[in-house]
């Protein structure tokens, strides 16, 4: 998943084919199998699989996925050896990429992570060399059809968020990364489903690229990291046109 506090980015995320959807299904089933082999099955004792689990059918995984991968993940005793590493790094003109991955392998993977950037004209960089460029949020999007602007904010803001944005499409509501799940479970109590309901990098500034061979390499970074197995988020501050945005 890449993107930064832009609906129109998000949106490029959620127009996938079928053959990305499934990468999608498959990088979060592996992220309910670690939490579940981590913190026990039950949503309601362990916060983490209660969040991916939303984030789950946020994505539109299927229930009977969702359930059974907790199932296979619960039985099986074999405990497993991901870890959770993030990189950091710029892409062409500049811009600050941030990369969270889940991955059996560090050594392979922060190779492949150096050879993306590397490709692409940019570099990959040291742990904290473009984090403090965002801010971690939790973000909460709700579809704005058929809704009244005036209660959604009322109902956000009464559930704990932090603030509230409204694009024309798209309601986006953001909180304590610590308060996410219990805004979420507010307001999902009060009838609202969500578009996305998850923790994000959110970039302080945009950056643009101007010449089109420059914003192609960028793009191409983007999707080399996003088809890599073992990535599970990327996020960056390019502020990307609309016509970048559209061909997918």
């Amino acid at each position: 998943m890449s993107g930064h506090s832009k609906w129109n980015n998000i949106k490029r995320k959620k127009e996938k084919t079928d053959a990305a959807k499934a990468k999608v299904f498959t990088k979060i089933g592996r992220e309910i199998s670690v939490i579940v082999k981590t913190g026990g099955a039950n949503p309601n004792e362990n916060s983490k699989l209660k969040d991916a689990i939303a984030k789950a059918k946020a994505a539109n995984v299927p229930n009977e996925n969702i359930e059974r991968i907790i199932k296979k993940a619960a039985g099986d005793g074999e405990a497993n050896n991901y870890e959770e590493l993030t990189y950091e790094g710029y892409g062409p003109s500049g811009v600050a990429v941030v990369v969270e991955t889940l991955t059996d392998n560090r050594n392979r993977t922060a190779g492949e992570m150096r050879h993306y950037f590397d490709k692409c004209g940019g570099n990959l960089g040291q742990s904290g060399s473009v984090t403090f460029m965002f801010d971690r949020k939790g973000m909460i999007r709700i579809e704005a059809e058929g809704r009244d602007e005036d209660t959604v904010m009322e109902d956000a803001l009464e559930a704990g968020a932090d603030d509230f944005n409204f694009d024309g499409d798209v309601f986006e509501i953001s909180t304590d990364p610590n308060d996410l799940g219990a805004v979420r479970d507010a307001l999902e109590a009060k009838g609202y489903t969500f578009i996305s309901a998850e923790t994000e990098y959110i970039p302080q500034t945009m950056t643009t690229i101007e010449d089109e061979e420059t914003a192609a390499k960028m793009e191409k970074l983007i999707d080399m990291l996003e088809e890599n197995d073992d990535v599970q988020a990327v996020w960056h501050n390019w502020d990307m046109p609309e016509d970048e945005l559209d061909e997918d």
